[in-house]
């Protein structure tokens, strides 16, 4: 079997839809000013578009434009929004597909990395014992919610990020980078339980949890580890872990900010092993990016775009 293998090689079935990276990608780059978010959102209408086709998300295309991630991403979920469903369908099966790609993200580390200590490959292993329930967990909750998998599209966003041929960047990036993201996501879908009083979510989302906290574990023993004697080498995981927590900021969309859409985690952070002055780090660089004001102004303005665009097709085909 191959080793470090490229996230396009990931399989999937019929159900699946893929997704282009790259909007994912450009989030956390770009600057705080509403021309320069709608400019790009824009350049990227096409590639939304087509690749929202056929899944629930075009309704959403189809009302506010390519700007609908703005939307969706920067705002906290609530149960009185009248796309409520919408949107907590879009995260669920999000969590969905990242449990599924944090499964192959354990499993490549346990086959890439022959030479590792059996004590990591234990690890490893026992990590993708639970992501393998997460990925049952998570279906079921799917289907709990009204929804099913192949719904939405799949970025394999997660999986391209993190998954350096470095056994100490890997588990910088996928256990401390996504599995603590996985934290401050989690953390929230049982605040948002809690408020709708559904019990089952928040028991199965709690559950999981636990074994998200013990996987961010792993990573921080691990890093010490693998980088133990070679303090340069360590700076060097700390910096990738930095730039994978920023690129799954969305532009400030899970941040220490008061409004944030998703807030980090920190009490379970430190249960799994982050330091307080990681934590500030995190909250420093995760702020960064366009404001929600500057985001917000943006989606009215694509959206606008997008529904005079709309408005003059269908005053060209006589409908």
């Amino acid at each position: 079997m191959k080793r470090f293998i490229h996230h396009s090689e990931l399989a999937r079935d019929s159900r699946f839809v893929r997704q282009d990276n790259a909007q994912s990608t450009v989030l956390a780059q770009m600057p705080d000013d509403v021309e320069t978010v709608v400019n790009i959102f824009d350049q990227f209408t096409p590639m939304i578009e087509e690749s929202v086709r056929g899944t629930a998300a075009q309704a959403l295309f189809d009302e506010y434009g390519p700007g609908f991630a703005l939307m969706v991403l920067n705002e906290p979920l609530d149960p009185d929004s009248p796309i409520s469903k919408t949107r907590l369908l879009l995260r669920m099966h999000g969590i969905f597909v990242g449990e599924l790609q944090a499964l192959e993200g354990a499993a490549r580390s346990l086959w890439d990395f022959p030479d590792a200590p059996w004590e990591f490959k234990m690890n490893m292993a026992r990590q993708c014992w639970d992501e393998g329930r997460h990925v049952q967990i998570f279906e079921k909750l799917l289907t709990h919610l009204g929804g099913e998998v192949g719904m939405f599209p799949e970025s394999t966003f997660l999986f391209e990020c993190a998954c350096s041929e470095d056994p100490a960047m890997r588990v910088a990036g996928v256990n401390r980078g996504l599995e603590g993201l996985a934290c401050d996501v989690f953390r929230d879908m049982i605040r948002y339980a809690e408020k709708t009083g559904d019990e089952t979510m928040r028991q199965a989302v709690d559950y999981v949890l636990a074994d998200e906290i013990t996987h961010v574990r792993f990573g921080s023993e691990w890093v010490k580890a693998f980088t133990e004697g070679d303090p340069d080498h360590f700076k060097r995981t700390q910096d990738f872990r930095r730039e994978v927590d920023k690129q799954f900021s969305f532009g400030g969309a899970r941040s220490d900010r008061p409004d944030a859409a998703i807030p980090i985690a920190w009490e379970d952070r430190v249960e799994a092993g982050f330091s307080e002055e990681e934590l500030r780090d995190l909250a420093e660089l995760s702020v960064g990016g366009p404001s929600k004001k500057t985001l917000i102004e943006a989606a009215r303005i694509l959206r606008e775009r997008h529904q005079a665009r709309k408005a003059e097709q269908s005053k060209e085909t006589g409908q």
